[in-house]
């Protein structure tokens, strides 16, 4: 097996994208350590209104 790294060497590569991998670093430890969202209590059953554009439910618009 060789010893090859994931990532290109730093010095390699201009200053823009240096700047963009470490903006995307900030941004994935970020999200690693964000709080999952809170469960929603007495939403509607069943799948997503917003992506099946099913905005009612037994002649009741809903999650407006």
């Amino acid at each position: 097996m060789t010893d090859t790294q994931d990532q290109p060497d730093q010095k390699d590569l201009p200053p823009a994208a240096r700047r963009a991998l470490a903006e995307a670093e900030a941004r994935r430890a970020e999200a690693a350590g964000a709080a999952p969202p809170p469960t929603e209590l007495g939403g509607r059953d069943g799948p997503d209104p917003a992506r099946y554009g099913d905005w009612e439910k037994k002649g009741i618009a809903i999650d407006f």
